[in-house]
């Protein structure tokens, strides 16, 4: 079976593709061009340092991340995000893996040291038609890369709050159904918060990982008014996961076909540093 991560760039490069031809993101080809170079540069860099193969996977994902959501006044700008993403993964490392999610490093350092680059949340419109396209494509994504616990967890608590927060103030339930339809809002809980590599390595763990970004986010967003607090709770819980996998452990997640996780099931020497296999595709 595929590597999952090609199914996520397929599905990333297609809504890409749609926000540019149809939608108007204010995202040009050369600008595109010149993030997905940057990435791919810096990928390379930090493999050859370590002494690794170079794989344009990780870094294809995390450029379509960031030309989806971020928008900066220089082109410069974009290829700085792209650079501190991927060095992000290459110098913040814990327990043999990156700490932060390379898309949201980068989006939020932009955001904290300059006023010339924003995400704009409501880029992608609110119709209905949009929005079950991309919940039915990172669903799609997040079964196969057996992260889906993390979306739907999220997902629960934002609409619980969301919820919530209108009956406590008397609104009808139009309007967080409105706030719902947000395409910004789905490609972050099915292509952001679900990445195996950072989130706890326990279902459980991933649970409670799950609820606290969304409430964190949601408090950020409706008690502080700070219209990027999904993307700051989840920048500020990334290095709480290490902690969360001491007190709820669970094994190692590694980007394997299932043949070969089946191999190292029936050779435990074979595994790399003797750690159980967490089963990458379902």
């Amino acid at each position: 079976m595929a590597d999952p991560r090609v199914f996520q760039i397929a599905a990333l490069g297609g809504l890409t593709a749609y926000g540019m031809s149809a939608l108007d993101l204010e995202l040009s080809v050369d600008r595109f061009l010149l993030v997905v170079g940057a990435a791919l540069a810096t990928e390379g860099l930090g493999r050859w340092l370590r002494g690794e193969r170079f794989d344009p996977r990780s870094p294809l994902i995390t450029a379509f991340s960031l030309s989806l959501l971020l928008r900066a006044a220089s082109p410069w700008l974009a290829t700085l995000a792209a650079v501190l993403a991927i060095g992000s993964k290459h110098l913040l490392r814990a327990r043999g893996s990156h700490v932060f999610n390379p898309a949201n490093f980068g989006i939020v350092v932009l955001l904290l040291v300059t006023d010339q680059a924003w995400v704009s949340a409501g880029q992608w419109g609110h119709a209905a038609i949009l929005t079950l396209a991309l919940a039915g494509v990172g669903q799609l994504v997040i079964h196969r890369a057996a992260r889906s616990d993390v979306t739907w967890a999220f997902l629960a608590a934002w609409v619980a709050l969301s919820f919530g927060r209108a009956s406590w103030l008397g609104d009808p339930w139009a309007i967080p159904l409105h706030q719902l339809e947000n395409g910004a809002l789905l490609i972050f809980a099915f292509f952001m918060i679900s990445d195996p590599r950072t989130t706890p390595r326990s279902r459980a763990g991933r649970l409670v990982y799950a609820a606290g970004v969304a409430t964190a986010g949601f408090v950020l967003r409706f008690g502080f008014y700070e219209p990027n607090g999904l993307l700051f709770a989840l920048f500020a819980a990334a290095p709480f996961v290490p902690l969360l996998d001491r007190w709820l452990p669970g094994p190692v997640f590694r980007w394997a076909p299932v043949l070969e996780e089946k191999f190292h099931a029936s050779h435990p020497a074979s595994a790399p540093g003797f750690l159980p296999l967490a089963r990458g595709v379902r």
